[in-house]
């Protein structure tokens, strides 16, 4: 995926991040040893092979000159407090980190190392596996995402910065920020950007069943699964991570958008059964907060084409439209 976002280096810039990482004798020779992983969407990433053969990955933040949405800033700081949490409170395999940097002295922004993972990423994969084999990966899927959500806060909203106390507040303000972002670029949501803080407002009492915070990883879509033999080996991209409610996790999305996920598999997996009435309108409003970032974000990483906007642009309208009715 192509995003002005993604902050790419010269062959010498990775050269020199790694003799600091790894030391001059793990420089490699001669040209060929990066490789970009070009499916994520936000951060550049490279395959590296050092000059002893080993492989590692090295994930780089957005150039200090691109903008990027409210929720963005100080992603990579969140990513690497999330690995941290991660690994001392759940067996959710994820990416130990080699090495990190953040004093600009090498690169214009900061950047980590961590091993390369073999195996498979699911998203890539998922349109050559049967059915049934998805379902199975949707409900691990599942199992992993409620490992994660055991691990409590003591406040609500960023994860650095758990500043709410309560969701609703929280929420409201990430709602809001999603919004100010859209209407600092102008960006055309279809509705009017007062009659979605309205619809919020309208609907924002269901918020207050939460009353307990949890990670909350946001992002565990089947893009962000490395698998093997069957298995969820790795976990990756925790940048978007925040205190919230559980329920807003991204397996849980094809509760009131079936596009997204498998939902009955994932919460069978997390699980929990059929949600109540007042968790619907919440999963609405989530469901409705994720398709307004996925419009904003469209401008924001200046995409070449229109297809992930005119998808979501589609998606927001049905789902107002069920507020609606």
């Amino acid at each position: 995926m192509e995003s002005i976002t993604k902050n790419r280096q010269t062959p010498d810039a990775l050269r020199a991040m790694i003799a600091r990482a790894y030391g001059p004798e793990q420089v490699p020779d001669g040209d060929g040893f990066a490789e970009e992983l070009g499916h994520g969407w936000f951060n550049v990433a490279y395959r590296l092979r050092l000059r002893d053969g080993s492989q590692v990955v090295l994930k780089i933040a957005p150039p200090p000159g691109v903008e990027v949405m409210t929720y963005e800033r100080g992603a990579m700081d969140i990513e690497l407090a999330s690995l941290a949490l991660i690994r001392e409170h759940t067996d959710v395999p994820v990416p130990d980190v080699h090495f990190a940097d953040a004093s600009l002295e090498l690169c214009d922004a900061p950047y980590f190392f961590m091993p390369f993972v073999e195996g498979e990423n699911l998203g890539i994969i998922a349109e050559t596996l049967s059915g049934e084999e998805q379902e199975r990966y949707w409900v691990r899927l599942g199992e992993a995402t409620a490992k994660l959500n055991a691990i409590k806060g003591t406040g609500f909203g960023p994860l650095l910065d758990p500043r709410f106390g309560t969701w609703r507040e929280a929420f409201t303000a990430m709602f809001g920020n999603a919004l100010a972002d859209g209407e600092r670029r102008g960006v055309d949501l279809g509705h009017g950007y007062d009659y979605l803080r309205v619809l919020l407002a309208r609907h924002a009492d269901s918020l207050d069943e939460v009353t307990e915070p949890r990670f909350c990883e946001w992002d565990l879509w089947p893009s962000n699964a490395m698998v093997a033999d069957g298995r969820i080996v790795c976990v990756i991209d925790h940048e978007r991570a925040f205190w919230g409610d559980p329920l807003m996790e991204a397996g849980f999305c094809g509760a009131e958008l079936p596009a997204i996920s498998d939902a009955e598999s994932f919460a069978r997996g997390w699980g929990r059964g059929p949600l109540t009435g007042t968790e619907r309108i919440r999963r609405r409003l989530y469901g409705l907060y994720l398709l307004l970032v996925m419009v904003v974000e469209t401008d924001y990483r200046g995409h070449t084409d229109t297809k992930q906007y005119d998808w979501a642009r589609a998606e927001l309208d049905g789902l107002v439209a069920r507020f609606e009715a």
